[in-house]
């Protein structure tokens, strides 16, 4: 409000207010010059209060300066510092749901996973058993071993998902930005994955060899560079031990073909030189009586999937003839057949009176165990 609106009032706000700029203070009405004065002064400031009314109704337009508005004690204090204990409280107690959560749900998917991979155990060994062309019919150890490994990549796979949402949601509950977090860790994983690209191939392949069930333990294998048969397999180095015993260490992402000699079936082959003039037909005669006495013999006819055949004549020489003798046994088994069927041959035709020519490369011998 202007001066001039106060004028009226002037008298009474100098009472009060004797030090308010623009108010006249209180005089004594005692002296009649003093009395004079006052009386000139209040109508004067009428006039003026009159003069200022009509300057307003003549312009309503013209804003008022706007009051200052009352101020309050604040009293805020004691409430802000209950209000962020609230807050703290409710953030404390979201962040112990969330890790609660978390360790339930990953306690309960480990626990289905064991379930699963026991089960799928127990399918594959039944599957394996009612099959006779299955490869190695019953292999606890290979069985064992693959579903302990896919479990333990499950295992380990969901406990990174649950883990790492959970400690994200943490993080938001503290108020951490997640943008900055994540490009971070993007880049970081861009570096690791170009560092440490062998290492990753060679878990993936180790992953999808033994989720396609290639080889186990037990398996004799061909992998190139080196031959065995499988004692260990690892999500990134499949150990060998080869004939002559050393032991190969091979990494999974060097891998590219395996020849799996242990797998359905194999094949025991015998060639069978015999003299130039030597009656053929009564050569094959021989040679079939003698894989079928092998054949329902044990252990062998567990080990032989077929009858033992007489293919007929391989090779031809002015010398000799080579007739060829085969029979389908388990995997794994061919060198045991294989002498057990030359032993057996060489008995037959001495006992037939037929001449062999001989193999050197291969000497016949009596075997010393199956």
């Amino acid at each position: 409000m202007c001066r001039l609106c106060l004028s009226p009032h002037a008298s009474l706000l100098g009472r009060f207010f004797p030090s308010l700029p623009g108010v006249p203070r209180r005089s004594s009405g005692r002296s009649a010059e003093g009395g004079g004065l006052s009386g000139a002064r209040v109508a004067g400031q009428s006039g003026a209060h009159a003069r200022h009314a009509r300057a307003h109704r003549a312009h309503p337009s013209s804003p008022r300066p706007p009051l200052p508005r009352p101020r309050r004690r604040v009293r805020g204090g004691v409430v802000t510092v209950g209000g962020s204990w609230e807050s703290w409280l409710a953030s404390g107690l979201r962040i112990v749901l969330i890790v609660v959560v978390a360790l339930l749900l990953r306690l309960a998917l480990r626990r289905s996973i064991g379930r699963l991979t026991a089960r799928l155990n127990r399918e594959d060994g039944n599957r394996r058993r009612s099959s006779a062309m299955g490869g190695l019919l019953v292999n606890p150890e290979r069985r064992r071993q693959r579903s302990e490994t896919i479990g333990s990549v499950l295992k380990s796979t969901a406990s990174v998902l649950v883990l790492g949402t959970a400690a994200l949601m943490v993080l938001s509950e503290l108020g951490v930005q997640l943008g900055p977090l994540m490009a971070s860790a993007g880049v970081a994983g861009v570096a690791l994955g170009f560092g440490a690209r062998s290492v990753v191939a060679d878990v993936l392949a180790g992953l999808f060899m033994l989720l396609e069930d290639q080889y186990g333990v037990g398996d004799t294998i061909d992998v190139g560079e080196a031959t065995g048969t499988v004692l260990e397999i690892g999500l990134r180095v499949t150990t060998l031990r080869g004939a002559s015993g050393e032991t190969w260490y091979v990494r999974n992402g060097e891998i590219t073909r395996v020849g799996n000699l242990s797998q359905g079936w194999a094949t025991a082959t015998v060639d069978v030189p015999v003299a130039a003039d030597a009656d053929l037909e009564r050569v094959r005669r021989t040679l079939a009586t003698a894989g079928a006495e092998m054949a329902a013999e044990a252990p062998w006819k567990e080990l032989l999937h077929e009858p033992v055949e007489v293919l007929g004549v391989e090779a031809v020489t002015p010398e000799s003839v080579t007739l060829r003798v085969t029979g389908r046994t388990a995997p794994g088994k061919a060198p045991e057949v294989e002498r057990e069927l030359r032993w057996r041959i060489k008995r037959a035709l001495d006992a037939a009176g037929i001449e062999r020519a001989g193999d050197p490369g291969e000497p016949v011998s009596e075997p010393t165990g199956t």
